[in-house]
């Protein structure tokens, strides 16, 4: 096993029982933070542990701080979690959520990468391609090991970009700045979530949505010339010249994952996004 981007469900099932393998169930529901959970202990893939993404892949406390609703966590205690989770350096480790990784197996699976760990990829099509293809699931409950030593490792602040990074470039040509919600959002023609509608002057919009047909990633090649055109419309830009961006840091994971699903690496996260962004009433919006 040496999967980093994606893992079709036949493949992974064919290795369940390799030691060496982690998984971890990363179901959430917006609008229903329970549902994962409730989900979860119901039936889910045979091992799995569960990552909850306010209380596992967030720190809700500094929501007031301006850092977008689902703020990283503080490194110390994710890597206390991954230890409690059996996860070690040495594994593979598999997530998967719903449907198509975008809430928030590609959360997790950009928080593993922060710390250096190479080998996470996500299901892809996630629980519902995995019951498509008749594999089993289990009601087992693993049990955490508050013991077990924390996953040793720092984030890589490298790959981080904060308010004031975005504020810097917004002079630079348009290109740069790739948001990943719906159209209708970015446009501001419908904001349903957070309290401003809009988006950062220039930036373009690409919906993480894009990526996927029927649940399941489109194919790379498709994607990849799709990303290089949106690139060189603008620019052009590099992908390592990219910040990716959302509404609060978890589907710009998404389009992460399809940035190197596709072969173009390098593209960093702005996880506070449009809900960090708008917390600061100074920065200017736009709509279109």
């Amino acid at each position: 096993m040496n999967w980093n981007t994606l893992v079709d469900p036949t493949l992974l099932a064919l290795h369940l029982h390799d030691p060496d393998l982690r998984i971890v169930d990363a179901r959430f529901v917006l609008t229903d933070p329970a549902a994962g959970r409730a989900g979860y202990a119901q039936s889910h893939l045979p091992h799995a542990a569960y990552a909850d993404l306010n209380e596992d892949l967030a720190d809700l406390s500094r929501v007031a701080a301006g850092e977008g609703r689902h703020p990283l966590p503080d490194e110390a205690t994710f890597a206390a979690r991954l230890g409690q989770w059996g996860i070690e350096p040495r594994h593979q480790v598999v997530v998967y959520d719903a449907t198509d990784g975008s809430m928030a197996a590609a959360r997790l699976w950009w928080m593993l990468r922060l710390l250096g760990h190479a080998r996470v990829a996500v299901l892809d099509g996630g629980l519902a391609a995995w019951r498509g293809a008749g594999l089993p699931e289990t009601a087992d409950l693993p049990e955490p090991d508050p013991a077990s030593p924390a996953y040793p490792g720092r984030f890589d602040r490298s790959q981080i970009v904060d308010a004031q990074a975005v504020a810097a470039r917004l002079s630079e040509s348009p290109g740069w700045l790739i948001d990943a919600r719906a159209f209708e959002r970015y446009s501001g023609q419908h904001e349903h979530v957070d309290r401003v509608a809009g988006h950062v002057p220039g930036a373009v919009n690409r919906p993480y949505a894009d990526n996927v047909a029927d649940g399941r990633f489109r194919d790379a090649q498709a994607i990849r010339m799709e990303l290089l055109e949106l690139l060189a419309q603008r620019g052009p830009h590099r992908a390592d010249e990219v910040v990716l961006m959302c509404g609060s840091g978890v589907t710009a994971c998404h389009q992460l994952l399809a940035f190197e699903h596709a072969g173009l690496p390098g593209a960093k996260l702005y996880p506070g996004s449009w809900s960090g962004w708008i917390s600061d009433p100074a920065r200017t919006i736009a709509t279109s």
